[in-house]
């Protein structure tokens, strides 16, 4: 099949996370399978426009907002030059590409989560009200005979209450890397760490103030945050007025192994985002044994920790910071949160979620044929 992925982003983007991971996995492993595969996402410095990865060509063009528009215009060019494609997915980060309207080809939705609660989080009261309107209110009838993708049973239902026909979704999970095999061991000093971008809606400051209540009864406690985004300067501020600045190591973004590494030595991870899909960060840290404490409500995060099993969902900061505290103070609670854990990340493989495309898209690309086989026939 000729297959287009239009996002948001790619992973090289500054801002680019586990959606755009989630993408370019997918990508590769249809690509690998022999489908000739182009993902469609914005441009940005130091980037080439035209780039081939793992057997599936990139295209970048447009900002933040022109990334919509340019990439519908450059699939619509590429369509011309050097043929049609069978199937476009569409990935709704908040806002669609509306592709349904722009090209002749069956579409695929693809809604990793609902956003209600982050555009309050990172837009002004107009912005976000608009946004909402149109994720909520006009996506939904756009896109009412479009087959959507999600990431969690979670996801799903939140998708089915703003409209959309439960038959038309399926779930496909995150997979999870497999841990690198480093040597490396738990750290002697008890250590929590968080990962994910530095953004608004991901809250890392909650995690800051879970250090500086825990500190009190655990003054060897440090916490570790592994990345990066444009909302750094602002966590910066924060850890500098905390009182725990000297526990506080916000490493940026780090290669594969340093993530790896950092994940080993840690002996809890926080998850303090308001809204999350799945939860990759979660299942990268089950991987090597390392339960998450995360909220309540917080879409996939709900899902992606099993509550009291592989980790703990509580209602609030204080909770947290009350879990936090009794965690690591209790090795054998936690080696037996951390075991669940790893034997739960095995359930999630890259490869099964690729085979689910497969099918997918061939069953939605098959039957537009069919569909148009028929109009032939009868006109």
């Amino acid at each position: 099949m000729r297959i287009a992925f239009l996002n948001w982003r790619d992973l090289t983007h500054p801002e680019g996370g586990g959606a755009e991971r989630y993408a370019q996995t997918i990508c590769a492993g249809l690509a690998s399978r022999g489908h000739d595969v182009v993902l469609f996402c914005a441009a940005h410095d130091g980037a080439p426009g035209v780039e081939d990865l793992d057997g599936y060509r990139i295209v970048r063009s447009g900002g933040r907002l022109g990334v919509y528009a340019k990439s519908l215009l450059a699939l619509r060019r590429m369509a011309r030059k050097e043929g049609s494609f069978d199937v476009v997915v569409d990935t709704q980060n908040g806002l669609p590409f509306w592709a349904p309207l722009a090209v002749d080809y069956p579409v695929i939705s693809l809604i990793h989560h609902v956003h209600r609660e982050q555009w309050p989080v990172v837009f002004g009261p107009v912005v976000s009200r608009l946004g909402w309107w149109i994720e909520s209110r006009v996506a939904p009838v756009a896109y009412r005979s479009v087959r959507c993708v999600t990431v969690s049973d979670r996801s799903r239902q939140e998708i089915i209450e703003l409209g959309r026909d439960p038959e038309l979704i399926h779930v496909i999970h995150n997979g999870a890397d497999r841990p690198l095999a480093l040597g490396a061991t738990r750290s002697e000093r008890p250590t929590i760490v968080v990962l994910g971008r530095l953004v608004p809606h991901k809250r890392v400051e909650l995690a800051i103030d879970v250090l500086a209540d825990v500190r009190h009864d655990v003054p060897d406690v440090e916490l570790r945050v592994v990345g990066d985004g444009w909302w750094r300067p602002a966590v910066e501020r924060y850890v500098a007025t905390s009182g725990v600045a000297d526990r506080v190591r916000l490493l940026g973004h780090v290669d594969e192994e340093t993530k790896h590494r950092e994940l080993a030595r840690a002996w809890l991870a926080l998850a303090p985002s308001a809204k999350e899909g799945w939860g990759l960060n979660v299942v990268e840290a089950a991987s090597h044994g390392v339960p998450t404490i995360a909220h309540h409500g917080a879409g996939g995060l709900s899902e992606s920790v099993v509550d009291g099993v592989t980790g703990v969902l509580v209602a609030d900061v204080a909770e947290m910071a009350e879990v936090t505290r009794a965690l690591l103070g209790d090795g054998p609670r936690r080696e037996q949160l951390a075991e669940n854990a790893r034997a739960l990340s095995h359930r999630y493989t890259w490869d099964a979620a690729v085979e689910e495309w497969d099918r997918l898209l061939e069953s939605v690309a098959r039957k537009d044929a069919g569909d148009r086989g028929r109009q032939v026939v009868s006109a």
